[in-house]
């Protein structure tokens, strides 16, 4: 179905408006829309078909709240949305559904934010607070100026495969040889090893960012990342083991977002619990470094890892690498491993323990004090890898959305508690 035509000029538009289903969600909304300086008669009864109806007759507001309740087919019903939104349009979806595959589904097809009912008032006022922030900002990255951005996440399929040496030395890469603006984030909060390797203390940034996520924004990242060089910030941390990981993944797919504005590359050091306790950090990734050993556990977890991103991330092109291989001394030939896990090893770093205290003694990456070794080279192969078949690989995920004809200036919402539980 098209739209009928109607005034595009953003003047005509209204700031704000509301379809909703309930009296309850009404209460909580009308005294902070007033607050906003917003017209508490814009709350509308009716939810989502609601609003697709009367949207079909007049312009489109600048931020939309649309309420889900009463949708049998919530993706559906948002594509006969994106029908009648003008361009410029910031949805946030309300609703009762705690699924996170939902909630991925509807952040994939252009949705702004999701909140789950019962409304807080601290909720709803933070997300169109947030929202209005996003539409005032001024469009520096929208599509036409905007350079392509490739986040690579390595992953090892057991612990002291090497993942967190092949993660700073590939930041280390992008920042230092290609001269790109990298960020690398640690995501093992207790553990990490990311600021180790390079010889930095971590300092509080990504734990003050995993406490308070609605402080994530540009003024933060450029206060909590360290510099390692004059193109690489690392944020990482030491967290007490005392303390347990406390969030709901928020917090990491707001720093994702801001990562995507002020760097062109961003390198992941993701433990791989984080694919099952945040599965949603996938969807942005466009390439999976899968770091391996040439043993029976590796290949198992292999073959799981490859069949998990087939069916939660079959956007993101996966690179299995096997590190530290001695061939005399492996548990499984390559050809059998190759053959147990269905699929190809793209690269081998062969095991080098000389070059590896050399990069421990003197606090810097194993590639960047290794460059004359094997092991060095097979890295910066892997680099040029990624750099090569990164910029494609993110054209190819960037999919038209359902909400194709709504030109939102902020992708990535920040999750809330209640949507990621369960996930």
């Amino acid at each position: 179905m098209n739209a009928p035509w109607k005034s595009g000029s953003s003047g005509g538009r209204d700031q704000f408006a509301a379809y909703l289903c309930d009296d309850a969600a009404m209460d909580v909304l009308r005294p902070i829309v007033a607050d906003l300086g917003w017209q508490p008669e814009k709350c509308c009864r009716g939810g989502l078909r609601n609003a697709v109806q009367s949207l079909s007759v007049t312009a489109s507001p600048n931020i939309l709240l649309v309420d889900l309740s009463e949708s049998g087919d919530p993706l559906s019903d948002i594509n006969a949305l994106a029908e009648v939104c003008e361009p410029g349009t910031i949805v946030i979806a309300i609703g009762q559904v705690n699924d996170v595959r939902l909630y991925r589904d509807l952040v994939a097809s252009g949705i702004h934010d999701y909140l789950l009912k019962p409304l807080s008032p601290v909720q709803v006022r933070d997300a169109l607070t947030h929202a209005q922030a996003v539409y005032s900002a001024p469009r520096s990255h929208d599509a036409a100026g905007a350079k392509p951005h490739v986040s690579t996440a390595v992953i090892g399929t057991r612990g002291g495969v090497g993942t967190s040496t092949l993660a700073t030395s590939l930041a280390w890469l992008f920042s230092a040889d290609y001269k790109l603006p990298t960020a690398l984030l640690d995501l093992d909060i207790h553990f990490g090893t990311g600021a180790l390797c390079l010889d930095l203390e971590p300092g509080r940034g990504l734990t003050d960012a995993i406490e308070n996520p609605s402080r994530i924004d540009g003024l933060f990242i450029e206060r909590a990342m360290i510099r390692a060089n004059d193109n690489l910030a690392i944020l990482s941390a030491e967290a007490p083991i005392s303390t347990p990981l406390m969030t709901d993944g928020s917090a990491f797919l707001q720093l994702a977002e801001e990562f995507r504005q002020a760097f062109e590359m961003t390198v992941i050091d993701m433990p791989r619990n984080m694919l099952i306790n945040f599965p949603q950090l996938a969807a942005e990734v466009n390439v999976a470094v899968i770091v391996t050993e040439m043993t029976l556990a590796s290949a198992r977890d292999a073959i799981r890892m490859l069949s998990w991103f087939r069916a939660h991330a079959p956007q993101t092109r996966v690179l299995v690498v096997a590190n530290k291989v001695q061939s005399a001394l492996a548990e499984i030939s390559k050809g059998d491993f190759e053959a147990s896990i269905e699929a190809g090893i793209h690269l081998s770093i062969p095991y080098d323990l000389k070059a590896s205290s050399l990069a421990a003694k003197l606090g810097q990456t194993f590639v960047d004090a290794n460059r004359a070794t094997k092991a060095g080279a097979a890295i910066r192969d892997l680099a040029r890898l990624i750099a090569e078949t990164g910029e494609a690989q993110a054209d190819s995920t960037a999919k038209p959305s359902l909400l194709g004809k709504i030109d939102f200036k902020a992708m990535m919402p920040r999750t809330r508690k209640k949507a990621q539980a369960g996930g």
